[in-house]
């Protein structure tokens, strides 16, 4: 008896998803894009690219201070190597899904409360790579 085993297939093809993007690409290039592991962040660096399952999105909040005013959203996303947390900004809000596989490139990674939360910030772009 397998409960669910569809629902096993549809995340097993859901890790491949992100893996399979580094495997099709050339050697010289896979190293321009290689993509960092939750385990290997480390907090107040940059980093280049990072492509995680979107656990769970917390409610949208509106914030108004002198950075930054609109949609904010708090939410959790794993690779194979751990848990992190995910600030979302304005669009990404409405953007981004539970399930969803995104990757983060040239986002930051800061510590709060011992954990480890990742963005975009100002200068980083998310994409949203399959639903």
């Amino acid at each position: 008896m397998v409960p669910n085993s569809n629902r096993g297939e549809k995340q097993d093809l859901r890790k491949e998803s992100i893996l399979s993007q580094m495997r099709n690409q050339p050697k010289k290039q896979q190293k321009k894009a290689t993509r960092q592991r939750v385990s290997e962040l480390t907090q107040n660096q940059k980093f280049l690219r990072l492509e995680l399952v979107v656990l769970r999105r917390y409610p949208r909040r509106l914030v108004n201070s002198k950075n930054f005013t609109g949609s904010l959203a708090a939410a959790c996303g794993r690779d194979e190597t751990g848990i992190v947390g995910i600030v979302l900004w304005a669009d990404q809000v409405k953007q981004v899904k539970t399930g969803d596989i995104i990757r983060i490139e040239n986002g930051w990674c800061r510590s709060r409360n011992g954990e480890l939360i990742v963005s975009t910030g100002k200068s980083g772009t998310l994409t949203v790579l399959d639903r």
